[in-house]
């Protein structure tokens, strides 16, 4: 999980997040109030998972400078931070029309988290005891951890997909 490759996937997920808002805003079809406050509620869903995405890639970064320092500390102080901005996600109220847009973010949301946790179990065996880790259970777990972070960003951009097509 390199810094650049994470700052870019989720700045890619938060303009697919703000071009939904935005296709959203621009849609010029004369519509009763019912339908536009339903719009409006839409657009606000989707700027509320903007924002918290944009919270999350700042979190992520300071994870990142954590790992790169080898400090195991930080490194559960920010992912304990980012798991906070995460569950902001989960609490936020989806429109009908976006629950399914909403589970799918909670669902990669929870992927992330398992990767995170992953990440600093390793980093936490390695400093207690690094000759416990033999190179090929390190390299097996973290690929595996790699694996789970794959996923969930995957699951986060077909999310962002998902809600591009409504």
């Amino acid at each position: 999980m390199n810094r650049s490759k994470m700052t870019r996937i989720l700045a890619a997920l938060c303009a697919a997040v703000l071009m939904v808002g935005m296709l959203a805003g621009c849609a010029g079809i004369e519509q009763n109030s019912e339908e536009a406050k339903a719009q409006a509620e839409n657009r606000q869903f989707m700027s509320d998972v903007n924002a918290i995405m944009e919270e999350l890639s700042q979190r992520l970064d300071s994870f990142n400078d954590a790992v790169s320092r080898g400090d195991v500390i930080t490194m559960r102080t920010q992912a304990d931070d980012a798991f906070k901005v995460l569950d902001n996600l989960e609490s936020l109220e989806a429109p009908e029309v976006l629950q399914d847009v909403k589970q799918g973010y909670v669902d990669g949301s929870k992927q992330l988290k398992d990767a995170l946790n992953a990440y600093i179990a390793l980093y936490t065996d390695l400093a207690a005891n690094p000759s416990a880790v033999s190179t090929d259970a390190y390299k097996e777990r973290l690929a595996s951890i790699q694996d789970t972070y794959d996923q969930a960003v995957e699951k986060l951009k077909s999310t962002d997909e998902a809600a591009t097509q409504l």
